[in-house]
């Protein structure tokens, strides 16, 4: 008599999976990999920045001057979104991944706004903002 009490309740951890998987599809927040939970669309402009901004620096080591640039402005729009939807969100404004973004951000624009927009990026510069990028998504 055990066995199919047993079954019942595996059964109710199905439906519970189900169901728990039809909430977080309309719920506007996710866990993170720290296990915060944060709001869906800060996660998506955030990992969007790490994605293209990485990629957009590490194109810069290839020397192929227009996908450099494809990247760069791809990277260019993803910050442009980000900073203009979550800058100044007390939501998010205290979290490890927003702080590291607006870090990284920080630094590209101070290092384009002294040198001008089409300096090569310095290599510690690179590396500095990769940093960022990494800490950023360790939290995202």
């Amino acid at each position: 008599m055990a066995a199919p009490a047993r079954a019942d309740d595996e059964s109710g951890e199905g439906e519970q999976g189900v169901l728990g998987t039809i909430k977080s599809i309309f719920d506007p927040n996710e866990k993170t990999k720290a296990g915060k939970v944060l709001p869906k669309a800060y996660l998506k402009a955030a990992r969007e920045v790490v994605r293209t901004l990485r990629e957009s620096l590490e194109e810069d080591d290839g020397g192929d001057m227009a996908r450099f640039r494809r990247n760069a402005d791809a990277a260019k729009e993803s910050i442009r979104e980000f900073l203009g939807g979550w800058r100044g969100q007390q939501t998010v404004a205290a979290e490890e991944s927003y702080v590291a973004l607006e870090k990284a951000i920080r630094s590209l624009a101070e290092f384009y706004s002294k040198a001008g927009p089409s300096a090569p990026l310095p290599q510690d510069v690179k590396n500095k903002i990769l940093d960022d990028l990494s800490t950023a998504d360790a939290y995202l």
